[in-house]
């Protein structure tokens, strides 16, 4: 029974933060929409920013979870933004409130795992050092963060999959090109 007061909490939460923004959202609001007490709340979650970040938490851990093995480095973006963009209005609200930073940790989350899994398929074949295979993490991990804060930064104001996809056909090669450069000798 407690794990069914739990999910629906984390529902009923994420429902109305669809709705409106985080400091509009009350404990109260939450347990009379699931039916319970505010006991009931406080025994899963000590306040909204720890039930914010089991969500986001649990979130970035079944992402983590999954293993995409595709070739394409669009597909493999995509599943690290699904949750932002099925979720846009709520993930507006996280980011916009005093809870940013929970957001963020969760998207370097994601990204990074996201990266590595496509590096590792990617390079599977080749000669790449660790330290170029992090290099490049890094970098498509910083642009994919930067690309996704600046969606949300500027009011969600473009399609994000649309923009997604268009980026990597203008880049389409750019990946290979660097991974033939680490194989390439060194000066």
């Amino acid at each position: 029974m407690a794990n069914f007061t739990e999910e629906a909490i984390k529902s009923t939460f994420m429902d109305l933060l669809n709705k409106k923004p985080i400091n509009k959202i009350t404990i109260k609001e939450i347990v009379a929409e699931c039916g319970i007490n505010r006991n009931s709340f406080y025994y899963h979650f000590n306040d909204m920013p720890n039930l914010i970040e089991v969500i986001l938490t649990e979130e970035a851990e079944r992402f983590v979870s999954l293993h995409k093995e595709s070739d394409s480095i669009y597909e493999h973006l995509l599943d690290a933004v699904d949750f932002a963009i099925e979720n846009k209005t709520a993930v507006y609200h996280i980011y916009n409130s005093a809870n940013r930073e929970m957001f963020e940790r969760y998207l370097d989350k994601i990204t990074e795992k996201t990266v590595a899994d496509f590096m590792e398929l990617a390079t599977a074949d080749k000669n790449v050092s660790d330290d170029d295979k992090q290099a490049l993490i890094l970098y498509y991990r910083c642009l994919l963060v930067g690309f996704v804060i600046n969606w949300l930064g500027t009011g969600m104001s473009f399609d994000l999959r649309q923009k997604l996809k268009r980026i990597c056909e203008l880049y389409d090669g750019a990946m290979n090109t660097a991974i033939d450069r680490c194989n390439s000798k060194k000066d």
